[in-house]
């Protein structure tokens, strides 16, 4: 608690001083709360898409400043829809969830992973050159298939992988990253493709 509010409540009566600062932690509490609620996905825990735009800004602003390389990666559950039609909404939730929990013990903490639309995810590696992106998407896709409820559900993923160009909007950088996915489905699913 700050310690101007401590001063003015020490001289108050100690119980109506602990009814104050139960009252502060419960709002600390709260905020806290709120705060977490509003920057993650609902049914994957991952970060939402606002909260990820928000960071990908700033780490787009230190690449354009030529502190750091940047990548990103986009993924997309392969025949989503096939899986939501046989398995049913609830076991394709389940799978969302599961497959985002893969992709959080693959990123570090300096990553921000995301779910982007229904069954896409997003992948900002921030101080990641494309090598280093395309060895992390070959790491993922191994966990994925070594995962034994997603290989039981047969659930694959395509993904686009590009690198921060310089001085260039992120928009450029999302379209590259999302035509490199669409051309890992047209290339056959189940993999990356990598768009300069």
């Amino acid at each position: 608690m700050d310690k101007k509010i401590e001063e003015k409540l020490s001289a108050l009566d100690p119980r109506f001083k602990k009814k104050i600062q139960d009252l502060f932690e419960s709002i600390n509490e709260s905020v806290s709360m709120l705060y977490d609620a509003a920057i993650h996905d609902e049914k994957t825990g991952l970060y939402n898409n606002k909260f990820f735009e928000t960071v990908f800004e700033m780490e787009a602003e230190k690449a354009k400043r030529g502190q750091q390389k940047l990548s990103l990666i986009m993924t997309d559950i392969d025949h989503f829809k096939k899986i939501n039609d046989t398995l049913g909404h609830m076991k394709a939730d389940e799978l969302l969830k599961r497959l985002a929990d893969v992709i959080r013990k693959q990123i570090r903490k300096s990553d921000i992973a995301c779910r982007f639309g229904g069954e896409e995810f997003i992948i900002l590696l921030p101080e990641t050159n494309l090598d280093k992106a395309k060895k992390f998407a070959v790491r993922l896709k191994t966990a994925i298939h070594a995962d034994p409820i997603l290989k039981k559900n047969h659930v694959n993923v395509s993904g686009g992988i590009s690198q921060y160009k310089d001085k260039e909007p992120r928009k450029n950088l999302k379209e590259r990253v999302d035509k490199a996915l669409y051309k890992a489905k047209e290339g056959g699913r189940d993999r990356f493709e990598v768009m300069k």
